[in-house]
């Protein structure tokens, strides 16, 4: 062999074992990476494994809806969110935003304004603003137990509106905004409805009038307006008496709201039956009985409410000097700050302190009349020489002066000289004549119909006679 070949051989040699020697480096390399079943001889084992995992796959592929498919889509990039402050809202804004920030309230007896205001954490100034408001200390500082005022008090505490009824067909609402007050006035619609009721006196007139539907307003008209000049309810009412009411109740957004409007009303006791109608004439509203003769009398029997006979007029013995003595009035006993009216109309002769009356009143009603009131706890909003109208407040049941409990001592006196003032008699007014009983008598019969037929029912149902009227009495 030649030196070339021999030389080319050599090389040849060379380069097949350098293959070697890579592809047994490759071969380590990959066994390092792949697991042992794959760099070893597969077993029976093996095989069984993979054919059951083929298997499995296969019936998932085929079982799992889009699942095959599923497969080949790309997957979604992933996504990261980051969360960048706000700037604030701006207080302007913020307090327009509607919310349910309103607190309703609703006024209990006793309770005052500014303590309202401060239920609520209303400071006394922002009180004081809205008071400063037209038209609205005149409501806020006279509002009766049972009435509502809202405040809306959104989550900082501030007063952002106040909302109040100025009548039964008006809300006014304040908006408080930059100190100053803007008003609103919303007209809410009412309706009313004629309804007669009646009640039988069991226990007491009080508590037969409420079971019959009437509201302590409506009880207050026919005791103190209607009835109060001929019926002395704290002796003369008994079991068994009667009474019929036709009136109007006010209904708004479906709560009764009043009841005091009494059109016509009848009570009987005593074998009479008294009858008073309201009539509307000359700019003014008054109760008339059948005839259409007034019924408001020159004085009152009873200058307070609600109250019982504790000493009657005649001799005695005084609760406290323990002595037999003339008793010149009559007492009726109240708790301590009943309001006392004026039995008539008259002028104030003396408001002060007098001996044994404790603080005392005494009016002059003219024509020889005077009446005395004693052991007021307070005066009214009253003065010496002023003129004031039958039913004004003139002070406040209490027990100064010789007394031993809080009662009113009432006295009437005729040119000086006390008399009974549960027996006295006053001329009758003049009744209605001409064009004005025709027009009462056109106004009054619709409900002196319903008046009618609820006695004729009562009296049917009891089985009895109807009592004959008192306007029937004096005309025998």
């Amino acid at each position: 062999m030649s030196q070339p070949d021999h030389g080319h051989a050599r090389k040849q040699r060379f380069q097949e074992r350098l293959h070697v020697l890579h592809d047994t480096a490759l071969h380590r390399k990959l066994k390092q990476h792949f697991p042992a079943a794959f760099n070893e001889r597969w077993t029976r084992r093996h095989w069984i494994h993979a054919s059951l995992f083929a298997t499995i796959g296969a019936l998932a592929a085929t079982i799992v809806p889009g699942f095959s498919n599923s497969i080949e889509q790309v997957l979604p990039v992933s996504q990261a969110t980051l969360a960048l402050p706000l700037p604030p809202l701006p207080p302007t804004h913020r307090s327009e935003v509607p919310g349910d920030s309103w607190q309703v309230l609703r006024v209990e007896p006793g309770q005052t304004l500014s303590g309202l205001f401060a239920s609520v954490g209303v400071p006394a100034t922002v009180m004081h603003q809205v008071l400063e408001h037209p038209g609205t200390r005149e409501v806020l500082t006279r509002l009766r137990p049972g009435a509502e005022i809202a405040f809306d008090l959104p989550v900082d505490g501030e007063l952002r509106a106040l909302r109040f009824d100025r009548d039964a067909n008006h809300r006014v609402q304040l908006s408080l905004q930059g100190g100053k007050i803007q008003e609103q006035v919303l007209e809410r619609v009412t309706s009313t409805r004629t309804v007669v009721t009646s009640g039988e006196i069991t226990s007491s007139l009080y508590a037969a009038a409420r079971k019959a539907g009437l509201s302590p307003s409506a009880i207050a008209t026919m005791t103190e307006e209607i009835f109060n000049y001929d019926i002395d309810f704290s002796r003369e009412v008994q079991r068994g008496d009667r009474f019929s009411v036709v009136l109007d109740e006010t209904w708004r957004e479906g709560e009764r709201i009043d009841t005091s409007k009494i059109l016509a009303a009848t009570f009987t006791t005593g074998g009479k039956t008294y009858t008073g109608f309201r009539y509307e004439h000359g700019g003014k509203t008054e109760y008339f009985d059948i005839d259409g003769r007034p019924l408001k009398k020159s004085f009152m029997r009873m200058p307070v409410s609600y109250t019982r006979i504790s000493s009657t007029f005649g001799m005695r013995k005084h609760p406290v000097l323990g002595t037999i003595r003339g008793h010149k009035g009559i007492d009726y006993a109240a708790r301590t700050g009943t309001p006392i009216m004026a039995a008539g109309d008259a002028r104030v002769q003396f408001a002060g302190t007098q001996r044994g009356y404790g603080n005392v009143v005494i009016l002059d009603h003219g024509r020889g009349y005077s009446t005395l009131y004693g052991h007021m706890s307070r005066f009214g909003k009253i003065k010496a020489g002023q003129r004031v109208s039958q039913g004004t407040v003139i002070g406040y049941v209490g027990m100064t002066g010789l007394a031993t409990g809080p009662h009113l001592h009432y006295e009437f006196r005729v040119n000086g000289q006390q008399r009974n003032p549960a027996s006295v008699t006053m001329p009758p007014p003049e009744p209605l004549k001409g064009a004005a009983l025709v027009a009462f008598r056109a106004q009054t019969a619709p409900a002196m119909a319903r008046i009618r037929g609820m006695e004729e029912m009562l009296y049917a149902r009891a089985g009895g006679d109807k009592p004959a009227t008192a306007a029937a009495d004096k005309r025998g």
